[in-house]
């Protein structure tokens, strides 16, 4: 089977700390305001409101980025070449390719996973934080890569890497033997919006 690079992540054991949003934005050297993985907390009135009577009260927590879908459609809109799929599925996104016309933002199914640059980047911190700290460009958009820089040098991406519960996993689900291909056997999981047909490549383990 083709290598495909797959995130599972186990909402059993996702408690909502937010730490994966945190490492994200540190390895990426993400401007003040932006994320490019964030936690939605659910309840009964939709985000941020828990569910049940008190004192039972109780949130869902989903983690959310790009989904690196399979058939993505920013990669069949984008005009610059700026959003391309590699060979082993990830969808790259390339500030110094991208015009920020946004058609990216329009096609994508899932609300939030994208980010358009302002005219001003600000940041919190007076050096640039990461290994590799990337270079953000105003009127730009931006997103989640799976931290393929990272990836080269044998790494995991940095959410998988600082969760403390060890609720993500990453991994080559072309490889029957690997441990994304195990958990996916063995558990039951849901992909986001599947009816789409862009078959992403998040899966959720509930």
């Amino acid at each position: 089977m083709t290598k495909r690079l797959v995130m599972v992540i186990d909402l059993q054991a996702c408690t909502g700390c937010n730490t994966c949003s945190v490492a994200c934005k540190q390895e990426n050297n993400l401007p003040d305001g932006v994320w490019w993985t964030q936690v939605v907390t659910l309840g009964d009135n939709g985000n941020d409101s828990p569910a049940g009577e008190y004192p039972n009260l109780f949130m869902d927590y989903l983690p959310l980025g790009c989904q690196h879908c399979v058939n993505a459609p920013c990669v069949e809109v984008c005009p610059s070449g700026a959003t391309a799929q590699t060979e082993d599925g990830l969808v790259i996104q390339d500030p110094t390719q991208c015009g920020g016309c946004r058609y990216c933002m329009l096609v994508c199914p899932y609300t939030g996973v994208r980010v358009f640059a302002g005219e001003t980047l600000r940041y919190s911190l007076p050096f640039p934080t990461g290994d590799n700290p990337m270079i953000h460009r105003p009127f730009t958009v931006e997103k989640c890569n799976f931290c393929a820089h990272r990836l080269k040098r044998g790494l995991l991406p940095a959410c998988v890497d600082s969760c403390p519960m060890v609720a993500r996993t990453f991994g080559d689900l072309g490889d029957p033997n690997s441990e994304v291909s195990k958990l996916l056997r063995e558990r039951p999981h849901f992909q986001l919006l599947v009816e789409n047909g862009a078959d992403p490549s998040t899966f959720y383990l509930t």
